[in-house]
């Protein structure tokens, strides 16, 4: 009980310190770019080219996790983590501080996924849901604590600090993990799928790139210039052909066959939903400017019911994981991220609604633990952290497309209210599609029978 104990504590820091380091970055911003003199264009790399790293590491550390245990590639991760946080902290110019921020988002990708691995192989089947939660909560008390930890530090110290500190941190964690983590490699068979692991990369990368670098001003234009068209172009012909590759590998580092399983088919496309509200999320401060006139500093802290709800719903959905099965919370998750993502569209200056809607986003959002959990039930131990993985890419592209249909759509002749409007109620559509394809999810029963075999 003490080395389960111990075990959680060490997974929760090291996923909230991979958390922290997205939200704790913002603060900063404003004395990175007097310091470095940056222009605000390449400081929004800061941001995505952590995300950019972390997703194209995924698959490949939860891979190498599957091939050789747990332990040896958390303390990896976090070791690499560590590198690009000093890289970050002893930065002199923008170049050095990117190169330290896609250090850092790579060493990231295996802190999550390794972690949801571990609570599948340590905890038994009725405990897993209620973990899984508290890792879930991670991302909202990340998200309440960063700003926070950041103004505190940056009242004595300069933003170098926020990263320096993540050293010794990381270095307790490093020698917490050989005590705590189980040690013996899993039973994967087959050679390490680097064809597969460069092929991942490069349709990530160019898919992240190729977003971000969309004119939401210009969309059509945008869509045909260099190096936008390019890259959408090597997403649209590598993916076919990586997914025809990893089909027939016996070792893959996606593992294609795992689709045959309604569940994991319908947990993706769910989680692809899940990864576009959100990202609704990062607008709801442009939205409360839009509509009521406040200040952006006020307009943030306006998120905080998404967040608080989030935060606190994610353990009691865990709990409630374990009683009543993935399928019932998923489904009242969708129908809470339905009503709200609707009210949202019609708060036509309703500062109420627009605190009642997102207070029920944050609900429906705190869910996330279910799919873990499904991707956990579904495949053996030897595959458990690339299912996370692959979990977290569908999240992900789903965030990196939400935020760019966003974009486009608040910045068009419509104008941003009516915008904001036909998007949150495009979003409240998708939402009940998904929560009627969450009925076909397998009832507790079933999962029961599933764990049992």
């Amino acid at each position: 009980m003490k080395k389960e104990s111990g075990l959680l504590v060490l997974l929760f820091f090291g996923v909230l310190m991979g958390a922290l380091d997205i939200s704790i970055v913002g603060p900063a911003i404003p004395s990175i770019e007097e310091t470095l003199h940056v222009n605000e264009k390449d400081l929004s790399w800061v941001f995505s080219i952590y995300v950019l790293f972390s997703l194209v590491g995924i698959s490949i550390m939860a891979k190498l996790s599957d091939l050789f245990g747990r332990r040896w590639i958390y303390i990896l991760a976090l070791g690499i983590f560590g590198t690009g946080s000093l890289i970050v902290s002893l930065s002199t110019d923008i170049t050095w501080l990117l190169a330290g921020r896609a250090v850092q988002g790579f060493g990231a990708s295996g802190i999550f996924p390794v972690a949801s691995a571990v609570i599948g192989d340590v905890f038994p089947v009725e405990k897993r849901g209620r973990v899984l939660g508290l890792i879930g909560a991670v991302f909202g008390l990340a998200f309440i604590m960063g700003p926070f930890i950041a103004g505190f530090i940056l009242m004595s110290y300069s933003w170098n600090a926020l990263f320096l500190i993540n050293i010794p941190v990381v270095i307790v964690l490093m020698i917490a993990s050989v005590f705590l983590l189980p040690s013996v490699p899993m039973k994967a068979t087959g050679r390490v799928d680097v064809e597969g692991m460069i092929m991942m990369a490069v349709i990530l990368g160019a898919f992240t790139f190729g977003i971000n670098l969309v004119d939401a001003d210009n969309l059509t234009e945008s869509l045909s210039t260099w190096p936008i068209l390019p890259l959408l172009l090597v997403v649209l012909i590598l993916t076919p052909l990586m997914i025809m590759m990893e089909y027939y590998n016996k070792a893959p580092v996606f593992n294609v066959r795992l689709f045959k399983s309604m569940q994991i088919r319908l947990v993706g496309f769910i989680a692809l939903g899940l990864g576009l509200f959100q990202s609704a999320i990062v607008f709801l401060p442009s939205l409360a400017v839009t509509s009521f006139g406040v200040d952006p500093s006020k307009a943030s802290f306006m998120l905080l019911p998404v967040v608080l709800l989030t935060a606190f719903g994610s353990p009691i959905n865990g709990r409630l994981v374990d009683k009543l099965g993935s399928r019932v919370i998923i489904v009242t998750g969708l129908v809470f991220a339905t009503i709200a993502l609707y009210i949202l569209s019609r708060i036509a200056g309703n500062m109420n609604l627009f605190y009642v809607g997102g207070a029920l986003l944050g609900l429906g959002l705190s869910m996330r633990a279910a799919l873990n959990y499904i991707m956990l039930n579904e495949v053996g131990p030897s595959e458990r952290a690339s299912t996370q993985g692959i979990l977290i890419i569908f999240i992900s592209v789903g965030q990196l497309s939400g935020a760019a249909i966003v974009g486009v759509i608040t910045s068009s002749s419509w104008g941003k209210d009516l915008g904001f409007s036909y998007t949150f109620l495009g979003m409240a559509g998708l939402s009940l599609l998904l929560m009627l394809s969450a009925l076909f999810l397998k009832s507790r029963r079933k999962e029961i029978q599933g764990e049992m075999k």
